[in-house]
């Protein structure tokens, strides 16, 4: 039973230590920004806490350690730099390593981690002494108002200041009812300000010298809230404004955005002691009542965003990848047998049996696509791991590299997530190791010091195209061509153009560098993205321009599980082509003897070769007189596949090749169909090169 709980606990801590990685990153873009800080010093606090109970306890020691820093970082005291954010990282990636030792174990460690928290109090010592960076609120720009996470997008909070004129009283109203009102509208935290009453001797009762500050949250809009007033308006001043879910940060940064004092004064004073609003009241900066009020929305902030988190992980239930894995089996199976129920229905010719086997197509095919959409991921978590590589990479070159992420919420097949973190982590290091200049470089060059490396999803049909493209050097093709001469590649006097030029990185082996470092320079490292392309059946372009940079495009399946294919036949035997590859299909008759001596047939004023399926799997037999041509869209551009005839659509689960078709480059894979027999699905790209 404790194994189980330990297990659960690794589980939820490896989960939190990317959460950290990812603040971390954020907070070193965003050093004032007290929200990511929290982020931060909760994870830390978590994993102490829990690694403690199930008796990780040189993790706990360790953890504690780290967060005791941050904790002065969240109090004001430790200013965040680049040298903090670096040595808390090594941090992390030193709590992982003893995540990952046995329960109780980690001795041999200890060594390590004492040298990174020497580096960590070292870089605490420095950013004391350095001077202190701007506050937050000069930082974090103007605020954007608050807005609740997909799902509840129409919910707002808002900020609202209501001082009714000292004779409100005597119209009727009652501002009580008002306060009651919007506390109808939403979740409403409010304060009194009292600071304005007389004494006694003076105390008018039938005047109103209280006034109000009020955090809502709601769904209704300004406009409903301003209703609210309309029949004080006159009698009352009234302000309501939007509220970030940044701004739940310092209380200065809050008093700033409502305007009770401005931003400099909490640079005036910032450097003498955490506690601000102890200080701006000290020196009559600002009232104790407004800084109540600001410590008020600080908190309505907080929990609001503390429930919505509460909320979302209620409504996530974990389930291990091996149950999908299995689901989606289970449902590939389904699918062969409702096709062998749908043909066994067709030959039967009874109605009753025909209606039910429709039935059953149309729910499994419902049932397929949840399935598949359960196994769905979006690729803006893997794309966000690639933060700290960027990061470290370029720091170790002396490049200054900025990130752009574009389409994180693209989905795609985790398995397939999972083949494309190799490819993309050696486009990403050669990008930015062969691409992207130094900031000297770059100046002389006229660019701008700071490189830009952009990682882009897109959805294209059955496909997502992910886009790796950066703003530097470009390809040098001459340097290309005279490397792949020297290795033998090509000959001398070939011609090429250059997209073929650039395709000869992707040779194996192949390299420009002229001294092998620990980034780059063994050639490797574009070969693994070709395979790892070739293994999702995807294709790679290249495009790159002299002094303006590199694209490089991989368009990648959706899924490797079950895909849409066209069903065909030669021989007797079945095949299965991708349809999303196919643009069309026509016949190929016998008399056109010129085009099939050169294994050519004409499709819109264009020669297109082809392959003939019967010649290339040695299929025995007569061919009829009429055979069809599928031209399918490839790598090496449009190429026919004749086959005997064409049966129609089939939804393919694919199945893999054992070990004896280890060899047999033109088939990806195999399925079972409805009648229990195998078709092979054929990979178009490796036909097109027979071609």
């Amino acid at each position: 039973m404790m194994d189980r709980h330990i297990a659960a606990f690794r589980e939820e801590a490896a989960e939190l230590l990317r959460e950290l990685e990812g603040s971390l990153l954020e907070l070193e873009e965003r050093p004032g920004d007290a929200d990511v800080v929290g982020r931060v010093f909760r994870a830390l606090h978590t994993i102490k806490g829990s690694g403690a109970m199930f008796g990780f306890t040189l993790l706990s020691g360790f953890t504690h350690r780290v967060e005791t820093v941050f904790d002065g970082v969240r109090e004001g005291r430790i200013p965040v730099t680049g040298a903090l954010i670096g040595a808390t990282l090594a941090a992390r990636d030193h709590i992982q390593a003893l995540l990952a030792a046995p329960e109780g174990g980690g001795e041999e460690l200890g060594p390590a981690g004492e040298a990174i928290l020497e580096q960590l109090n070292r870089a605490v010592r420095e950013a004391s002494e350095a001077p202190e960076p701007a506050a937050a609120a000069a930082d974090a720009g103007p605020p954007e108002p608050g807005r609740a996470p997909a799902g509840e997008a129409a919910t707002a909070t808002w900020r609202i200041r209501f001082e009714p004129a000292p004779d409100i009283l005597l119209t009727g109203a009652n501002p009580l009812l008002l306060l009651r009102e919007l506390g109808e509208l939403g979740d409403l935290s409010l304060l009194a300000h009292m600071d304005r009453i007389p004494p006694l001797a003076d105390f008018d009762p039938e005047k109103c010298y209280i006034y109000w500050d009020l955090i809502l949250t709601t769904a209704a809009g300004k406009d409903a809230i301003r209703d609210v007033f309309i029949f004080v308006e006159d009698r009352a001043r009234i302000s309501i404004e939007p509220v970030g879910e940044t701004e739940a940060g310092r209380v200065g940064d809050v008093l700033a955005a409502r305007g009770d004092i401005h931003p400099e004064a909490i640079e005036a004073v910032i450097k003498e002691r955490p506690r601000v609003g102890e200080l701006l009241v000290s020196r009559g900066i600002t009232s104790e009542d407004r800084v109540r009020a600001a410590l008020l929305e600080q908190q309505h902030m907080g929990a609001l965003r503390d429930k919505r988190q509460r909320v979302e992980a209620e409504s996530t239930l974990r389930v291990p990848a091996a149950k999908l894995d299995s689901l989606v089996n289970i449902v590939g199976e389904l699918v062969t047998m409702q096709a062998r129920l749908s043909g066994y229905a067709l030959e039967s010719g009874d109605a009753e049996i025909m209606f039910i086997a429709g039935e059953v197509e149309r729910l499994t095919e419902t049932l397929r696509e949840s399935a598949m959409s359960m196994r769905m991921l979006p690729i803006g978590e893997t794309f966000a791991r690639f933060k700290r590589l960027v990061r470290d990479l370029s720091s170790d070159l002396g490049k200054r590299v900025d990130l752009v992420i574009e389409g994180a919420a693209t989905e795609l097949d985790k398995s397939v997530i999972e083949v494309l973190v190799d490819p993309l982590v050696h486009l990403i290091r050669n990008a930015i190791d062969h691409g992207i200049e130094t900031p000297e470089r770059r100046a002389a060059a006229g660019k701008p010091p700071v490189g830009r490396l952009l990682l882009a999803a897109s959805h294209e049909g059955a496909f997502v195209s992910i886009r790796v493209a950066d703003d530097g050097a470009g390809l040098d093709h001459a340097a290309i061509r005279a490397r792949a001469i020297e290795r033998g590649l090509i000959a001398p006097d070939a011609v090429l153009t250059e997209q073929q030029t650039a395709a000869l990185i992707l040779k194996p082996g192949f390299s420009t560098a002229s001294a092998v470092s620990e980034i780059s320079g063994r050639g490797v490292g574009t070969d693994v993205v070709q395979r790892g392309v070739e293994a999702l059946r995807g294709t790679l372009t290249i495009k790159s321009a002299q002094g303006q940079g590199t694209t490089v495009t991989l368009r990648i399946p959706l899924t490797l599980a079950i895909i849409d294919g066209l069903l065909v036949e030669a021989g007797g035997d079945c095949f299965v082509v991708p349809l999303s590859n196919i643009s069309s299909c026509l016949e190929l008759a016998r008399e056109r003897e010129g085009e099939r001596r050169q294994s050519l047939v004409s499709v819109r004023d264009q020669l297109v070769p082809y392959v003939v399926l019967r010649e290339r799997f040695h299929i025995p037999g007569e061919a009829p007189a009429t055979e069809q041509v599928i031209i399918a869209e490839t790598r090496e551009g449009p190429c026919g596949l004749v086959v005997d005839r064409v049966i129609g659509d089939h939804h393919t689960v694919v199945k893999k090749l054992g070990n004896l078709y280890r060899h047999v480059e033109e088939v990806s894979g195999a399925t079972i169909l409805g009648n229990g027999k195998v078709a092979l699905i054929l990979d178009v790209d490796k036909m097109a090169r027979v071609a």
